[in-house]
């Protein structure tokens, strides 16, 4: 709890909090002066009292700034005040669709074939069950799709509002009417009152005890129910190896060849940090590491470290040297004279790419070539992830981060949640709480639910040069006092795709094509950020479509790219080592593990010991 006194004394300032998570007791008056229960006394101005309440505020708002959304909300409502022609267009409107609801209402009471006013969106499954026909179902589903439809046409086309705000204010509008939809009410959701009174309302009891229990499980900070069955070492990330190498960014773990001979050079795999490295390496049907093993491949991967409150000044420079250039210099000395195919998935991926063109430029040449997993360059078009970065937005995410030393995987979370609202949020409480059922788990989604943090210092960096700035596609990056370009990057580049990527858009990672400085392979598939990356064979609903452009080639639009390339079934991982496999020479016996005379000796069995820190 917090104690508020006055006090006046003057005493030096400082704008680092300090380095723990004890509660504080202040002292307000200026400076603020705020003391630990440890007895360590730290100093604040009255401004940064400012960002301990923003941060208080973000635990509630799941860290969204409630100034950058009224001011998205005042930005459209004045412009519709002043745009009397918009305004009269949207009465018509009403109108019209009340007509039509009217007519639908007095025709489906006669012949319950009658065509709908209104059909839900193709990814919209919340009124697919047959009882949504009849009446008044029929009637709750149109009326409230025809009222969402029409706010789509308040909040959007307004002359004079910024695109940000339009998108924002659509976003935030349409969420707030899908609290309201009729599918999540038990007296209005034919589906769940069937069930109730087929069940005696059991569905309900065994809804509640589901509640509580995740709640619980949330309160307590616990992994959700049935995701403790996959530990990384137990059920998954259990490809065999090593760890090799650990600094107080990562661990680097080098997999044991189950081939005779292996290709000669070795893949060093850069995952995101947002989360951690094993999905790389689920289960041992839907590896990639296992896969890349069997293929006869040499793989070293990056575990990244769960930073906490002592990690708050680790920045992207740190990621890179401690961690792409520290894991290229021990994979050096365990295979020496061998240039080495780097794989980044997300983050990671960007991380590579910043190495790969700083290497570049200076000279470096141990890279042979870059794959690109669901990893963006170009931020310009960062898709509905752009909606929560702006100034205001990020302001407020850095004094969250200032006050905690870092973004936690549940304040992230909600961001991605809200995406997805039909899916991860309402979807799950008509099932799970409603229905009173639960749906099994599996390997993507325990690996979903281990979230991990990211330092204040790293986190405010990638807001600010990628997202808000895009210094990295604009060339005003900058690694050691000096600007990085991609097209410097002269090494073949894989770059994959995925259709429904919320997080990396697939056209922002189509543009590849116009940064880089070398051929590039681009493969697109179905699927979304981690299940379309996760493609194991034998996939059969899965399709993707694969180019090669040549640096030589012209560059093709990406609506015109994804009409003209061939589309190709099952799963896209045949395509990359049969692409890896022509950049690479002959077989050779395996090398050792870890290089003990080089000081690299192994130090720990895979998957070490930072993917079990919470």
């Amino acid at each position: 709890m917090y104690a508020l006194n006055c006090s006046t004394t003057m005493q030096k300032h400082t704008s680092q909090p300090p380095h723990t998570s004890e509660p504080l007791s202040f002292r307000v008056g200026y400076p603020l002066e705020a003391t630990y229960e440890e007895g360590q006394t730290k100093t604040f101005t009255m401004s940064n009292f400012d960002r301990w309440l923003h941060a208080v505020v973000g635990r509630f708002s799941f860290g969204l700034s409630p100034t950058a959304l009224m001011y998205a909300y005042t930005d459209w409502l004045l412009h519709l005040s002043m745009s009397p022609g918009k305004r009269s267009e949207l009465t018509e409107k009403a109108y019209h669709k009340a007509i039509r609801l009217g007519l639908y209402t007095l025709r489906s009471t006669i012949d319950s074939k009658t065509p709908c006013c209104i059909s839900p969106l193709p990814q919209d499954k919340r009124f697919e069950h047959e009882l949504w026909k009849r009446w008044p179902n029929n009637f709750l589903y149109q009326s409230f799709l025809l009222s969402q439809q029409w706010w789509h046409n308040a909040t959007t086309d307004v002359r004079g509002v910024s695109k940000h705000h339009s998108d924002v204010v659509a976003f935030a509008t349409r969420q707030f009417l899908d609290v309201f939809s009729p599918s999540n009410f038990l007296f209005t959701n034919p589906e769940i009152s069937k069930a109730t009174f087929e069940q005696g309302g059991q569905n309900l009891l065994n809804g509640m005890l589901n509640f509580i229990e995740d709640s619980e499980a949330s309160y307590q900070g616990h992994m959700p129910v049935g995701a403790r069955d996959y530990r990384p070492g137990e059920s998954v990330a259990i490809t065999p190896g090593k760890v090799v190498f650990r600094n107080k960014v990562m661990e680097l773990i080098q997999y044991k060849p189950t081939t005779k001979t292996v290709y000669g050079e070795p893949i060093l795999i850069s995952p995101a940090w947002i989360m951690k490295y094993y999905i790389l390496d689920l289960s041992p049907h839907n590896s990639l590491v296992k896969y890349l093993v069997a293929k006869g491949y040499t793989v070293f991967m990056i575990s990244w470290k769960n930073p906490g409150v002592s990690d708050r000044d680790i920045g992207m420079e740190d990621y890179r040297t401690q961690g792409i250039m520290a894991a290229l210099k021990v994979i050096s000395e365990i295979i020496p004279a061998q240039k080495i195919h780097g794989i980044g998935y997300c983050l990671g991926g960007t991380l590579l790419s910043i190495a790969a063109a700083t290497m570049a430029r200076d000279g470096n040449q141990r890279l042979k070539s870059i794959t690109l997993l669901a990893a963006q360059i170009d931020y310009s078009e960062s898709g509905e992830l752009g909606l929560f970065i702006d100034e205001s937005q990020v302001t407020f995410l850095e004094d969250i981060m200032w006050e905690q030393g870092y973004l936690d995987g549940k304040q992230m979370s909600g961001a991605f949640q809200l995406l997805r609202s039909k899916d991860l949020i309402w979807s799950r409480m008509i099932h799970d709480y409603l229905l009173g059922k639960r749906l099994p788990m599996f390997d993507l989604m325990a690996w979903n639910a281990d979230a991990t943090r990211l330092p204040y210092r790293m986190h405010s960096q990638y807001l600010r040069q990628f997202f808000l700035n895009d210094d990295l596609a604009e060339g005003r990056y900058e690694v050691n006092g000096r600007p990085i370009v991609l097209s410097d990057i002269r090494i073949p580049i894989f770059a994959v795709g995925t259709v429904t990527d919320h997080v990396s858009p697939w056209r922002s990672a189509y543009k590849i094509h116009l940064l880089a400085g070398s051929d590039v392979t681009f493969l697109l598939t179905t699927g979304g950020h981690n299940a379309g990356i996760i493609s194991e064979p034998g996939k059969t609903k899965r399709r993707y479509q694969i180019t090669t452009r040549k640096r030589s080639d012209k560059y093709i639009d990406p609506d015109i790219w994804i009409k003209q390339a061939p589309v190709k079934q099952g799963s896209w991982w045949p395509e990359l080592t049969s692409w890896l496999e022509k950049k690479s020479i002959k077989k050779a016996a395996p090398p050792s593990m870890g290089n003990s005379e080089a000081g690299y000796p192994p130090l720990d069995d895979a998957p070490g010991l930072y993917v079990h820190k919470l």
